[in-house]
């Protein structure tokens, strides 16, 4: 039989922190997947907010 385990991988979303700062309307979000065993932290990436039109950081929200 096999083994049941809880996923280690798991869907986090990333939105944008100076579009929340600006004021501005609209929201920059991704989707990606983090290793929780490795990171338990919240994630915090550099990525491109085309609203914007620069690279900014983005950081996880529930």
């Amino acid at each position: 039989m096999a083994k049941k385990t809880k996923e280690n991988r798991i869907q986090v979303i990333l939105e944008c922190t100076e579009m929340k700062e600006s004021g501005m309307p609209g929201t920059s979000r991704y989707i990606t997947t983090k290793n929780r065993k490795n990171t338990p932290e919240r994630l915090e990436l550099k990525k491109y907010n085309p609203i914007l039109k620069k690279y900014t950081i983005h950081k996880e929200i529930k």
